[in-house]
């Protein structure tokens, strides 16, 4: 990402933070700041190809939750901290290629060392000036080592003789230091399949140690320059993996031997610069085998006219990858490149360095390119990165003899990747997460080139003015439709509303009342209000079967819950049972004016969309019908269900005469406890017949016995007419007498009975069950 400078104190505040990857900023300078020992949450801590100096701070011990360090490629100096060996759940330890300095660190019981890091898999501590002895406690048997990589330092002395108890370990390279003493005995190591001692001043010997043959894993030995003698067994190119061997500069004598059936896999035998005087599969050889005995007794004698006695050539052969399909690469505008997809892009660019590959052969260099190519793709897809090709090109090998292949990685959807998708895809490389074909092996490194952001944003830039100009043309192409359709709209409502003033009163009762001036056929409400359509689904959950409460000859009726908390019975009349707009506005006029304790109150009206919906108070004691047959709970006698009969019927109406008729009845049923408190004992009980009569039929058992709410409403408007009353005064004047008249009992509408969904104005508080 190009960044520059150095890491400030303010690093160690990021306490939660568990991956930080800050490689290949070759700007980022100075020391590491030991605050980085206070994100102790870090598992991940890739530091590779920047530009750090100095010591490794001893707080990096501090980060115990460690599981990836990877330091190399810095200009580190110093000692390697022994405060590494605290980070126990370490498994990647990566410092190559700084300037290191000192001994290995181990424990003694009083600090800490390599040798405690147990759990940890890779120890990569090459390239750097270490020197020293090995401590034999780095190679003690609890370790779990499979990759140990201590070449090119200055370390001296013998390698300790307990080497092999890493009997996990896969790779070995201890080449390019100063080692002597006997050639390592890594009898028991079956799993090696790598390893270079090469260019160490190991004693001489005089036969070819045992293990040679014994290791079933082997895929390439180097001890190029170890001062290896002997002659080499034939049971050494009978390895099934065997690919390479690089025995070169030693004393090996004697006749060479490579068995009649080698290895499939062989591909390389250096022995250039030994003692052989003869070889057993002279005449029956073939370059299938890269054979190289220059230097031997056996090519001087023959004055090098064989094929073996000249020195290898470099077998890595020139490779691009093609363009696929055969198609034709474009012409492309200045830094972009065209992909194997012929396609005109940035790609991501740099090295990638194979420091063990375990091929040679030219023939097969470009089936093993494709592998790789194929493999990195499909990684990346894996990865979910935006990658449309990988274009590998210019193999070959450096100073190191390590495999350098120039890559380029292509977009996918775009010209150009954008700075995250570039981190994550140099993360995915740093971490080693990718694993290549075998023939490359495991270790390796890439070195990024920096990506061009200005390239980037001018991409970006032209892009965002195209879609500009597309946002503009699809904006005035959307105005100018919206316009249309408004006016299409406009012309629709006019039209409506037009449709709406011709439609007929019978239909339409309510169509030319505006509630906003109050003109037209306005209903006379008293305490009633209209609902819409919507609210009164709101308020029952869309009718929804969990509040259906019950069910009469007008339709079903519904419990709800109005938005100040308030319950409310809705009766929503059934299809075919609906009546004319006129007769349902007279009705709820005269419902409106009922009010009396005993009568269930109208709370509004939804006359909309069709419906014609009624909406009363909702009573808490449970059904009439219970009541009067004593499945409420309630004990009553006949007396208390007469009450409640009459009490149904008579609401706020009972003329004052009923009292004479009562006061003759009383000593039979105590009746005049029915009597409203403000009837007078003199008048005559004129109607009380009809109320009686009235009272009876509401409580009919089945529904369509029982009358309609309007006809009770009318036919106690005419007992009162034939008493002289005005129903209208009477309504709001006799209410108060009433409130605490009977407050023992509160009577319920019942799912079968008018009274669930017809009566007047709510009572003004609801007495407990």
């Amino acid at each position: 990402m190009n960044l520059n400078g150095e890491l400030p104190d303010d690093i160690g505040k990021f306490t939660e933070l568990q991956s930080l990857d800050l490689s290949y900023n070759e700007g980022l300078s100075g020391s590491l700041n030991p605050q980085i020992g206070n994100l102790r949450k870090l598992t991940e801590l890739y530091l590779v190809g920047c530009s750090f100096t100095g010591p490794i701070p001893d707080t990096i011990g501090n980060l115990q939750s460690l599981v990836f360090l990877s330091l190399n490629s810095n200009n580190f100096n110093g000692l390697i901290p022994a405060s590494i060996g605290h980070l126990t759940n370490l498994y990647w330890l990566d410092l190559t290629g700084n300037k290191l300095t000192g001994s290995l660190p181990v424990s003694n019981g009083i600090k800490p060392g390599l040798d405690m890091l147990t759990n940890a898999n890779h120890f990569h501590l090459g390239d750097n000036q270490l020197s020293g002895d090995i401590p034999p406690g780095i190679f003690n048997s609890n370790m779990t080592l499979i990759h140990l990589r201590l070449d090119r330092n200055s370390l001296i002395d013998k390698v300790p003789s307990n080497i092999n108890n890493l009997i996990n370990l896969q790779q070995m390279y201890l080449h390019n230091n100063e080692l002597f003493g006997p050639i390592p005995n890594l009898t028991g190591m079956s799993h090696l399949n790598n390893i270079d001692l090469s260019n160490n001043s190991f004693e001489p010997s005089e036969i070819i140690p045992s293990w040679f043959s014994t290791l079933q894993e082997l895929r390439t030995i180097k001890m190029h320059n170890t001062n290896l003698g002997g002659q080499l067994p034939a049971a050494l190119f009978r390895i099934p993996q065997l690919q390479t061997v690089d025995l070169s500069d030693n004393r090996i004598n004697g006749t060479l031997d490579i068995s009649s059936n080698p290895s499939s896999q062989l591909q390389l035998v250096d022995l250039g610069n030994n003692r052989i005087v003869d070889f057993t599969q002279r005449d029956q050889y073939s370059a299938s085998i890269g054979l190289n005995l220059a230097g031997n007794t056996i090519c001087k004698e023959s004055n090098g006219r064989e094929t073996f006695c000249s020195p290898p050539r470099n077998n890595t052969a020139s490779y691009s990858t093609p363009y696929s399909n055969n198609c034709e690469p474009p012409s492309c505008d200045s830094d972009l490149v065209s992909s194997p997809d012929c396609q005109c892009s940035l790609p991501y660019t740099g090295l990638i360095v194979f420091k063990a590959p375990i091929f040679s052969s030219e023939e097969n260099s470009t089936k093993y390119m494709i592998s790789l190519q194929d493999s990195l793709v499909a990684f990346f897809h894996k990865e979910s990165l935006p990658v449309a090709s990988v274009s590998l090109k210019n193999p070959k090998r450096n100073e190191n003899d390590y495999l350098e292949i120039k890559f380029e990685i292509f977009p996918s959807g775009e010209q150009s990747f954008n700075p995250t998708e570039i981190s994550r895809l140099g993360h995915s490389l740093t971490s080693s997460t990718f694993l290549p074909p075998e023939v490359f092996y495991f270790i390796y490194y890439f070195k990024p080139e920096p990506y061009n952001y200005t390239i980037f944003q001018e991409i970006s830039a032209t892009k965002h003015k195209s879609s500009n100009a597309g946002f503009i043309v699809g904006l005035a192409v959307g105005c100018c439709v919206l316009v249309v359709l408004l006016v299409l709209a406009g012309m629709y409502t006019f039209r409506r509303k037009e449709t709406v003033k011709r439609a007929p009163e019978h239909s339409q009762p309510f169509a030319l009342w505006d509630p906003t001036s109050g003109s037209g056929d306005v209903p006379r409400l008293n305490g009633a209000r209209s609902f819409t359509f919507e609210e009164l689904q709101k308020y029952t959950n869309n009718f929804s079967e969990i509040n259906h409460i019950g069910r009469g000859g007008y339709g079903m009726v519904y419990k709800g819950s109005l938005p100040n908390g308030q319950l409310i019975a809705i009766k929503r009349a059934q299809t075919g049972s609906s009546q004319g707009g006129i007769e349902f506005k007279n009705e709820i006029e005269l419902l409106s004016r009922v009010h009396h304790k005993n009568v269930v109150g109208l709370v509004g009206f939804c006359f909309d969309q069709g419906e014609q919906i009624l909406v009363y108070e909702y009573i808490v004691n449970g059904t009439l019908k219970d009541s009067l047959s004593g499945r409420s709970g309630i004990r009553l006698d006949w007396t208390r269900r007469l009450k409640i009969a009459l009490g149904a019927a008579k609401g706020q109406y009972i003329v004052r005469g009923v009292k004479e008729a009562m006061n003759k009845s009383k000593e039979l049923y105590d009746l005049h406890e029915v009597l409203d408190p403000t009837i007078g004992l003199s008048s005559q009980l004129k109607g009380l017949e009809r109320f009686v009569d009235l009272a009876l039929r509401c409580v009919e058992q089945l529904g369509y016995q029982r009358p309609a709410m309007s006809e009770v409403v009318k036919e106690l408007e005419s007992i009162m007419e034939l008493l002289g009353l005005n129903h209208v005064e009477s309504s709001s004047s006799t209410l108060a007498s009433y409130e605490g008249a009977t407050k023992d009992y509160n009577y319920p509408y019942s799912n079968d009975s008018i009274f669930s969904y017809s009566g007047g104005c709510s009572s003004p508080k609801l007495l407990p069950k």
